[in-house]
């Protein structure tokens, strides 16, 4: 009786952790100010950082310019740290610190959708004319 109880008490007390780490890196879907849209050299940047999902999830861009996702990561070893974007055929593994540069083309006025490696975590873009 007092392994099993020992057993539960251990289980809630893993199950409690892992719920509050996981509760505290998960970004919010916060309004997207447009700081994390930048042109440099006729490029348009959109900076998001991974790790327990994406932050911003939602990013408002322009469409038509040359566009590069940087993903920033610190510390991720989640399923953020692999960034899918089915529409354009892009999978990429993230390091586990670091910031990787996605080439994103041209994208024409449109919603994309990213996701992480298993699909829990999206992220979107609107790209408007």
């Amino acid at each position: 009786m007092k392994s099993i109880l020992l057993s539960v008490l251990a289980s809630i007390i893993i199950i409690g952790g892992a719920l509050y780490l996981t509760k505290s890196s998960v970004p919010t879907d916060t309004p997207n100010d447009g700081t994390n849209v930048t042109i440099v050299d006729g490029k348009q940047i959109i900076e998001i950082s991974a790790k327990g999902g994406y932050s911003p999830i939602k990013t408002t861009a322009k469409a038509n310019i040359p566009t590069i996702l940087r993903v920033s990561t610190n510390g991720t070893f989640d399923c953020s740290s692999a960034v899918r974007v089915p529409s354009l055929g892009i999978s990429q593994n993230l390091p586990p610190s670091g910031t990787t540069d996605i080439d994103l083309g041209s994208p024409k006025v449109s919603v994309l959708e990213g996701t992480c490696g298993m699909g829990m975590y999206p992220f979107q873009i609107d790209f408007q004319g």
